[in-house]
């Protein structure tokens, strides 16, 4: 496996593009928006430096992992001799579907289709192709230059030998693949998400502010981020997706959204990517404060001080 396409160029799809490049494969990103491929570049190209001031990278291999790289915006335009297409758009089941219909059309028979979506079911992804042994999932985590894991998803065709193929793969990213089966929400999603709906459901009642609510989860429960800072980091839009995807695969009122998440996408209050979610969030990625209206003081049970 060496030809690598990824399809997406937002956050997860730069960064998957990113891990590929630097482990010595050739590899396009597609977006069929330019200004999205413009400010992936500008990105990847930041996350590389950032890697060799840290002393994690030497230059030279920052330089050569990003002259791997080949952006454009026509998927017909890429080589079908891929060995390796990994889909990263929009987490909406028919627009996913209908991705890998076309890229089944256009790719070699035996090019691997992989899914990042983090809750979509692989296996009705690969019943849009002719090939749904060859279509499996790839979860990254966010931020995909950091984080060692990869959920390795298997839909019900997905065979033997291209599971193998991906879990050889991540090794060669220096990740480590760790296999589930294609049900709602995955392993990692139908934990994380209840627990984040369930500190929106505590801040929704009252209970305790944004900045109470992360606090305790970090410092009494070893947690490296809050679940509401983490819920913006993700993306307020991306965690009622999938809380829907939850809901209506698992018929379980537990997954089921906290109207105020529901209230906050609607009002285009998404977390870090537009500036405001449970945060305010500054032009640095940093938090500057938790949302006017979200700290204790709301709710009366700030601590007072001398």
């Amino acid at each position: 496996m060496q030809k690598i396409t990824v399809v997406g160029a937002g956050t997860m799809g730069n960064g998957i593009a990113h891990v590929f490049a630097q482990a010595g494969f050739q590899v396009n990103l597609v977006d069929k928006a330019e200004a999205g491929l413009e400010k992936a570049k500008v990105t990847i190209k930041k996350n590389l430096d950032r890697q060799v001031t840290k002393g994690i990278l030497a230059a030279d291999d920052a330089s050569a992992a990003f002259g791997r790289l080949t952006f454009g915006t026509q998927l017909q335009a890429v080589d079908p001799g891929q060995d390796l297409v990994v889909e990263a758009i929009i987490e909406n089941v028919d627009i996913k579907r209908g991705l890998f219909k076309d890229m089944d059309q256009h790719f070699a028979p035996g090019c691997i289709l992989a899914s990042n979506t983090s809750s979509i079911s692989i296996t009705a992804l690969g019943a849009a192709t002719a090939r749904p042994d060859k279509v499996i999932g790839m979860h990254f985590m966010n931020p995909v230059p950091v984080m060692k894991l990869v959920e390795i998803i298997k839909g019900y065709s997905t065979s033997i030998e291209t599971t193998a193929a991906i879990v050889d793969a991540c090794q060669r990213l220096g990740k480590v693949a760790v296999a589930s089966n294609d049900y709602p929400g995955f392993v990692s999603n139908r934990i994380l998400m209840p627990m984040i709906n369930e500190a929106i459901q505590t801040l929704f009642e009252g209970v305790a502010g944004v900045d109470e609510i992360d606090q305790i989860m970090k410092l009494g429960m070893g947690h490296p981020m809050g679940p509401l800072q983490l819920a913006d980091f993700i993306g307020l839009d991306v965690c009622l997706n999938i809380l829907n995807v939850l809901y209506t695969g698992l018929k379980q009122p537990r997954y089921g959204a906290c109207p105020l998440l529901v209230n906050m996408v609607a009002a285009g209050k998404l977390g870090a990517k537009t500036g405001e979610g449970f945060y305010v969030w500054g032009t640095d990625g940093k938090i500057a404060h938790p949302s006017p209206g979200f700290d204790g003081r709301r709710v009366g049970i700030a601590l007072q001080t001398a």
